[in-house]
């Protein structure tokens, strides 16, 4: 939009809130939510305004998200195994903050590491980027049918609307360039792109990010999904593991004097349905039937990843490629074959993804617990290795001496669709991520998977393979969230906030 148009136009703006030092976390989140709560209000208003009897010709309606602001003076030495809730050089940060009732224990615990190993205060305060008109309105309540209702106007006359020039992944991707005496960043993530991905896992998950919960479980089989929610309901009706709910897709809520009754269904299944079993302090976990292929999986852990939870694993199912390995065998992977072409242009192929410790140790001790192995005997039935990633699910179909040649030099041991995108997102997103695959078949020896030879593995492994992801994320759980937030996931300039 021409700038000096812009200018000529009168606007109509709440009165400004100007940055104010703050040297408490629970002061400083209360301020966000107060200016946000004023704001987006504002917006609301003068919108119910246009609907019922239109505003002045050429009038703009604006108001800003709030941001949280720090300066750093000094080369502030901090314990060298932290991995985020510090900066490394002086400077004036920033993030712009939507939503903050939604993040509100998030905010709370990055200022407190920074009062804490900065010793400034911080500053809150209206940043200059405007909330878009879509972006203002509480869960369930939406622009769409209203608009028509005012002759000869369209919103971009009145009201700011969704930018894609201000919503994009430049600061976790690395490639932010900042224009002089501009804030850097603080956060990873820019308000706008965060309130994006909010309305988007509404859409296709069918279930509030309210209810999300920081420990997730990806698969694509609906089986995975069965004994979830059965284990769940069991869980909540003999009070066991600290669970307090189970949310459903349709945010459908059964609490544990509910647990034994049939759960409703919603009038349509969503393309990502994802389920919740909520714990105190979002430390419950998350099950996200995301479906087949690379391009959901990107789509899911985009927008799953605003909301910053502590861990991801992926449990599916993959060919296997070794002759020594049996159909319900696990693969747990400590490296990935890239080859799913839908993350090439935000992380580029030569950058590695890293099995990471505390993730890889915390499924093996699942599986042996689980499975009741342990030592040389949990070998028979896991390999830890390589494992590709495609895009093409109909891969045998093609002339076999070429994939397999790149299969063999890449020392894989399986293939599938999926684990490599969620873990390289995993990676640039700073969300500590895993992979414990099932062999469910065996193209290259002959064992493929047809209808009556996968009945029998799904019968068999499907509860197990299930209760270990659900294991090993409650010892992810056990852990100091500064010890599960590996360093690896961090660069040496890195925004502050995890």
């Amino acid at each position: 939009m021409d700038l000096q148009f812009e200018l000529n136009r009168p606007t109509r703006l709440p009165p400004l809130i100007p940055f104010a030092s703050v040297d408490d976390a629970d002061q400083a989140v209360a301020r966000l939510i107060e200016i946000y709560r004023r704001n987006t209000a504002f917006i609301r208003d003068a919108f119910r305004e246009y609907c019922a009897r239109g505003l002045e010709t050429g009038q703009r309606v604006r108001a800003c998200y709030p941001a949280l602001r720090i300066r750093i003076q000094t080369y502030q030495e901090v314990d060298s195994r932290l991995s985020y809730g510090h900066l490394v050089e002086p400077g004036v940060y920033m993030a712009t903050i939507t939503q903050p009732h939604l993040f509100r224990d998030y905010l709370r615990e990055q200022v407190r590491l920074l009062l804490r190993n900065h010793r400034v205060p911080v500053e809150i305060g209206e940043s200059d980027l405007p909330i878009a008109l879509h972006f203002a309105f509480p869960e369930g309540e939406y622009v769409e049918g209203e608009i028509s209702e005012v002759p000869g106007h369209t919103l971009r006359d009145h009201f700011d609307v969704p930018d894609l020039a201000v919503t994009d992944d430049a600061i976790v991707n690395g490639t932010w360039r900042g224009r002089a005496n501009q804030p850097r960043p603080l956060a990873p993530f820019t308000a706008p792109r965060i309130d994006y991905s909010l309305h988007r896992l509404q859409h296709y998950t069918a279930t509030s990010p309210q209810h999300f919960q920081d420990f997730v479980l990806f698969t694509n089989y609906p089986f995975y999904v069965d004994e979830f929610v059965r284990w769940a309901r069991q869980s909540l009706a003999q009070g066991t593991g600290g669970y307090t709910e189970l949310v459903e897709p349709g945010n459908v809520v059964t609490r544990p004097e509910q647990a034994h009754a049939a759960p409703a269904a919603p009038a349509a299944m969503p393309q990502m349905p994802s389920y919740h079993l909520k714990r105190a302090g979002h430390s419950g976990i998350t099950l996200i039937n995301i479906g087949v292929g690379p391009s959901n999986a990107k789509t899911i852990t985009d927008h799953v990843a605003v909301l910053r939870p502590s861990a991801w694993l992926m449990l599916g199912h993959c060919a296997g490629l070794r002759t020594t390995q049996r159909l319900g065998d696990y693969v747990l992977a400590h490296g990935y074959v890239r080859e799913d072409h839908v993350l090439d242009d935000d992380l580029p192929l030569w950058v590695p993804v890293p099995p990471l410790a505390e993730v890889q140790v915390a499924l093996e001790q699942a599986v042996a617990e689980v499975a009741g192995l342990s030592g040389w005997e949990l070998k028979r039935i896991m390999r830890t290795g390589t494992v590709a990633t495609i895009d093409n699910r109909n891969w045998e179909l093609r002339d076999q001496q070429e994939p397999v040649q790149r299969l063999s030099q890449s020392r894989a041991i399986a293939l599938d669709m999926e684990s490599a995108t969620i873990a390289a997102n995993g990676f640039r997103f700073r969300v500590p991520y895993g992979t414990l695959l099932c062999v469910s078949d065996k193209p290259l020896h002959g064992e493929l998977k047809l209808p009556g030879m996968a009945s029998a593995f799904y019968r068999t492994q499907v509860n197990q393979h299930l209760h270990i992801g659900i294991r090993a994320l409650e010892h992810l759980r056990e852990m100091p969230p500064a010890r599960l937030h590996s360093r690896k996931l961090r660069s040496f300039i890195e925004t502050a906030f995890k």
